[in-house]
């Protein structure tokens, strides 16, 4: 979670702000509407059942917003490459037919010995060969444009549901197939956006071939006639046939060796996911991990993690070896069959060699194009897993936005103050997303440059109080109300350091030039970092860099920068000594005197930086407020010793 959140909602839900980036237009209208609704597969269904329908589902799922890309508000050059695309695709087949014909003419002449017809048809190869080139170079070019800008479309859709109303935050906090949601967006995303758009192009090609192709072997090769047993037997089209039947054979052998491969495949993904997550989680707590001495431990989990890929990767090479063995002996039989097939009606002056050769090309077209589930079967396994992963995420996404939009679970409401009070928190009930109570009935007025302290024992639900305040935290009742035109600011136990510049990791969630170097380097001095004033244009892993307490400290130089009107701090001092504490407070106090502050701090030390105290006692069905009281007169008595002590210093 980020340190800073402005104002996390307005009146009618909508974000507030000019630090907030506007998302992109392509993505505003994809999900226009609510959510679908999720199908839960029948009670009376066994458990495989159920999985397979769920699967079924997902697939589903994932359509319902991919194709959204050729709707009303989809890309407007999808429909224009598609239709580009499929033109291409026929005038290939032309091609292919062109060259079909030119392998009959030019072994018809080679066997008449005519020298002029054959230096006349090498002529002709040449256009033929360069226009078929040039043909296929554009159809990869413009296929492959339609890939690009779907992912793009589809990335931008996913994501910016994603970053709405915090659900990247609250996918944390519920149930579901939604772990890796950056592997699913990125690589599993990849993947299900590019091969539909290969299947249905090969598709395509493959019955316009076929077709094409079928005529061809139906023309040349005529009927066949086999004596049996005294009888003469005719076969019409027996190319044809043999085409079909043989493509039946080794799409059957390929369906029945490949059954599990989806299963293996999808499996395959998800370790390759979990593998990915691990090793992120090693960097990013890297220096916990060294200061514990726990790479014994890291390294048998990571060791854990790898097996069960090796273990997956082992599944999928048998997989493949197998259709590998169907695919590789169907491609080395195929050309020769029609030859076999054509040589007695060759030898009995039937047929021409042009026409052999001609029906050998057509027969080779045809059993690639029905031959095209063979190839393709390992492809469409994968395609099929990283579908339903993306669609995982987006069945998460649609639950949160159906709660989003229902009130059957509770959802905390947020509207504006009457009167003079800057926060109100009217009947506010904070719940998990199952409906289990966290805080209850909470009742609080926090009037304009109030400084309020909210202490209970851990597990109090102090910091879900909190994020319900800053609009993280979605499920509960009641509502949170904000005076008009007020910017709230968070900072978390752990501040978020972006990548890149020092003078960015200040200036977030801004831009780095929203203020000058100089202005930055003056907060930095106010927090007690000006020793990296000189450092702000250095572009470094400050995350790994910065000590937890200076992170805090960075985090206090953003409120400085950005002085916003309320501030919520959750243990937001906890790396920090208490003298060093003591002096953020002051440093806060002094440059924003008017500031309204809400702390969650279990130091007795922070009393005496606010003015008032809320205590959470946490009970049976949810913690409860059991008491308010002020803290004005303690406060004095603590600035008093701090300017003795300050004298004596």
């Amino acid at each position: 979670m980020a340190d800073a959140k402005l104002k996390p909602k307005s009146v009618d839900g909508t974000e507030e702000h000019g630090a907030e980036k506007s998302r992109p237009e392509k993505a505003s209208t994809v999900e226009a509407g609510p959510p679908p609704d999720a199908i839960e597969p029948s009670p009376d269904l066994t458990p495989e059942e159920a999985e397979q329908a769920r699967k079924r589902y997902l697939l589903r799922r994932f359509w319902i917003s991919a194709r959204r890309y050729w709707g009303r508000g989809g890309d407007r050059f999808a429909w224009p490459c598609s239709i580009i695309l499929l033109a291409m695709i026929c005038m290939n087949v032309g091609f292919q037919y062109g060259i079909n014909r030119w392998n009959r003419g030019i072994f018809d002449a080679i066997e008449r010995h005519d020298a002029g017809t054959v230096y006349y048809l090498s002529a002709v190869f040449v256009p033929l060969v360069l226009g078929s080139v040039a043909l296929v170079t554009a159809q990869v070019y413009v296929r492959m444009m339609i890939q690009r800008r779907w992912r793009s479309w589809l990335t931008a859709a996913v994501i910016a549901r994603w970053l709405a109303n915090g659900r990247y935050y609250q996918l944390n906090l519920i149930g579901g197939d939604h772990k890796n949601p950056e592997a699913r967006i990125s690589e599993d995303l990849r993947i299900a956006t590019e091969a539909p758009v290969d299947f249905i192009a090969g598709v395509i090609s493959a019955f316009l071939s076929a077709s094409t192709f079928i005529v061809v072997l139906w023309t040349i090769g005529g009927a066949l006639d086999l004596p049996v047993a005294g009888m003469t037997i005719t076969i019409p089209g027996f190319l044809v046939v043999t085409a079909v039947l043989y493509a039946v054979i080794t799409s059957t052998v390929i369906a029945i060796i490949g059954r599990h491969f989806v299963q293996v495949s999808e499996v395959k993904n998800q370790v390759e996911a979990e593998l990915r997550y691990t090793l992120t989680r090693v960097r990013e707590n890297g220096e916990s991990i060294a200061l514990l001495g726990g790479e014994e431990e890291e390294r048998s989990d990571l060791d854990r993690t790898f097996s069960n890929v090796l273990k997956q990767w082992a599944l999928l090479a048998r997989q493949h070896m197998r259709t590998t063995f169907v695919s590789h002996g169907s491609m080395l039989i195929a050309p020769v069959v029609p030859l076999l097939l054509c040589a007695p009606k060759f030898l009995h002056g039937e047929m021409t060699l042009g026409e052999i050769m001609q029906a050998a090309s057509a027969f080779a077209i045809v059993q690639n194009a029905f031959g095209w589930l063979v190839d393709n079967y390992p492809r469409l396994a994968d395609w099929n897993a990283c579908a339903r992963r993306v669609a995982s995420l987006m069945m998460s996404l649609d639950g949160l936005e159906r709660a989003e939009q229902s009130d059957a679970l509770g959802r905390i409401k947020h509207g504006e103050t009457q009167g003079n009070a800057i926060l109100n928190l009217n009947d506010l009930s904070v719940s998990l997303d199952d409906g289990t109570a966290v805080v209850k009935e909470t009742q609080v007025e926090i009037a304009p440059g109030e400084r309020v302290l909210v202490a209970g024992e851990s597990g109090s639900g102090k910091s879900t109080l909190v994020r319900a305040i800053a609009g993280l935290w979605p499920w509960g009742h009641g509502s949170v109300d904000f005076h008009a035109d007020r910017r709230l600011f968070m900072l978390p136990q752990r501040p978020y350091i972006p990548s890149g510049t020092l003078r960015r990791a200040v200036a977030y969630p801004r831009a780095a030039d929203s203020w000058t170097a100089e202005e930055v380097k003056a907060a930095l001095a106010k927090v007690g970092l000006d020793y990296l004033n000189e450092r702000i244009e250095e572009d470094a892993p400050w995350d790994q860099i910065l000590s937890g307490g200076e992170k805090q400290r960075l985090a206090f130089a953003r409120l400085l920068l950005h002085h916003p009107d309320i501030i919520v701090l959750d243990e937001a001092t906890s790396a920090l000594d208490e003298k060093s504490q003591d002096r953020m407070m002051e440093t806060l106090i002094e440059e924003m005197p008017t500031v309204t502050i809400i702390s969650v701090a279990h130091r007795a030390e922070l009393e005496a930086f606010h003015s008032r105290k809320i205590t959470l006692e946490r009970r049976k069905g949810g913690a409860k407020l059991v008491s308010d009281i002020d803290l004005g007169p303690r406060k004095a008595r603590r600035s008093l010793i701090m300017r003795v002590l300050d004298t004596r210093r």
